[in-house]
């Protein structure tokens, strides 16, 4: 679960609300990570803008990111391991590399991509499914 400001949380419902609940027409416009954060600018792919100040900016924990990466297995494929003292093989997921050095050493362009849009995803739909159960307690 990513922690999301109250305020980032409106610009968001902003954002849904201006591209009329079609979540596919919000793109990455860029995005640039550093050691603390990774900061996504956010933009209508119906309503492109002229600079990064007219997107919106998310900036998300670098421990966050790498939670994701994780938990959608990006940094990892499914393999066979050999048991190193009763010599079995079994199979299990097999980390390539930490996640935020995975991404940053060994993802492809568009491994990258796909990290940065697991994110979007992951903040949309908890932004959403938070709004509903918050709705069905009243």
């Amino acid at each position: 679960m990513i922690k999301i400001s109250q305020k980032l949380k409106d610009k968001l419902w902003w954002m849904i609300i201006s591209v009329d609940y079609d979540y596919s027409r919000i793109t990455i416009a860029d995005h640039e990570l550093n050691e603390d954060m990774l900061t996504l600018w956010l933009e209508d792919k119906h309503d492109f803008k002229n600079s990064l100040e007219e997107c919106l900016q998310v900036d998300i924990a670098v421990k966050q990111f790498a939670k994701v990466i994780r938990a959608e297995n990006l940094n990892s494929y499914e393999g066979t391991k050999m048991h190193p003292k009763k010599n079995f093989i079994y199979k299990a997921r097999i980390e390539i590399n930490e996640p935020v050095r995975w991404y940053q050493e060994d993802a492809s362009i568009v491994e990258q991509q796909w990290a940065r849009e697991a994110i979007v995803k992951l903040l949309l739909t908890q932004l959403v499914e938070n709004e509903v159960a918050d709705a069905e307690i009243w």
